[in-house]
């Protein structure tokens, strides 16, 4: 879901899942040590998944026997990998989520990374409705047709009829069609933002912040594997060290991105410091979201997913009502925020910033966020 305008999104829509059977996809490992996570995006070279390396670098997984994988090109491999044992841990948007909830799969989400809603509308400058509702009747540029089910309930929980908008489908590319007059408005995430403007795609914006009140990606495992006693303490500890990543996060999102960025020097060729930390802040604020209101990293509000599942129960997206505490659950929530906060707050301060990033103007990109 995050930042992908230079690997190939995936939408919502249910695609075709022989890829699913690619060669490097063995059976999730028996070993009661071992987590293997997929991407939802084809990639593991973003920036969206900072936590992961942060605390891989400083050792924060301890003895665990992690593996982050970039997953199939398909909307919903991500959770199909998890529901046929080819993987541990999935990262899905809410909709994907829905859909294989619709679908049957018993999953659960037990660590909630997306806590603000990260979708947004773009428009050229000059152009933006001074309210949300103007957006019945526009033409809403989207990279696949799938995008509908991201978009379709951000319409209706601010009282706009979905089917009064028309999508149009520009592949890759549909970031700059919105600046060749191609259609009214683009649909847009965190990160991604910051990456746009980078390439020269200055725009105004709709923010989620401003209006929606859905959740974002999360991670999900088995319903087996979270009744399975003898792994409760495997994950308590495997979402301790992404908390512990998360927070350095907060704390010291320059030194965040560089440590990205040195794992992927193709993706560094590509960004900019101040462009990448930019970007990688839209991510934290997403999931940092509402932290006065939360109990932790990875908590889910319970009401907030309860309030996505009945917008898209209302307009037919999923054809059963959800209950959010029946697929949501906080069990390691409390155990995974349990770490050393002093450790990290240490190897922030201790970090030791290339010249680039020490140039990095953090207090200038929190003022345009």
């Amino acid at each position: 879901m995050f930042g992908l305008d230079r690997r190939n999104f995936v939408g919502l829509g249910l695609a075709a899942a022989g890829t699913l059977a690619a060669p490097r996809f063995l059976m999730a490992q028996e070993s009661n040590n071992t987590v293997r996570w997929v991407s939802p995006r084809g990639t593991i070279e973003v920036l969206d998944d900072y936590p992961y390396w942060v605390s891989k670098k400083f050792g924060w997984f301890g003895d665990i026997q992690t593996t982050l994988e970039p997953g199939p090109m398909e909307a919903t491999a991500t959770i199909k990998l998890v529901d046929q044992d080819q993987a541990d841990i999935g990262f899905p948007s809410p909709g994907v989520f829905s859909l294989g909830l619709e679908q049957g799969m018993p999953l659960k989400s037990v660590f909630h990374m997306g806590a603000y809603d990260t979708f947004s509308f773009a428009f050229r400058k000059g152009e933006k409705p001074d309210d949300i509702k103007k957006l019945a009747g526009m033409k809403v540029l989207v990279g696949s047709i799938g995008w509908k089910a991201i978009i379709d309930p951000m319409l209706a929980q601010v009282g706009v009829d979905p089917a009064s908008v028309e999508y149009l489908e520009a592949g890759q590319l549909w970031g700059p069609a919105l600046q060749q007059g191609q259609g009214d408005t683009a649909l847009c995430w965190e990160g991604l933002r910051a990456q746009w403007f980078g390439q020269g795609l200055d725009y105004d914006y709709i923010l989620p912040y401003d209006f929606s009140k859905f959740p974002a990606n999360t991670f999900v495992i088995r319903t087996s594997d979270f009744e399975d006693e003898a792994k409760k303490s495997l994950y308590e500890n495997y979402f301790k060290a992404w908390a512990m990543g998360l927070e350095f996060g907060h704390q010291n999102p320059r030194a965040t991105t560089q440590i990205v960025l040195e794992q992927f020097p193709a993706l560094a060729s590509t960004l900019t410091p101040e462009i990448a930390t930019e970007s990688m802040m839209q991510l934290a604020k997403i999931f940092r979201g509402p932290w006065e209101q939360r109990q932790g990293w990875g908590w889910h509000d319970m009401g907030q997913w309860q309030g996505y599942f009945d917008v898209i129960h209302e307009i037919g997206q999923i054809t059963s009502p959800v209950k959010a505490e029946d697929v949501c659950k906080n069990d390691y929530i409390a155990a995974a925020n349990q770490f050393d906060q002093e450790a990290v707050t240490t190897a922030s301060n201790d970090f030791e910033l290339s010249e680039d990033y020490q140039a990095v103007d953090v207090a200038a990109i929190e003022a345009r966020l």
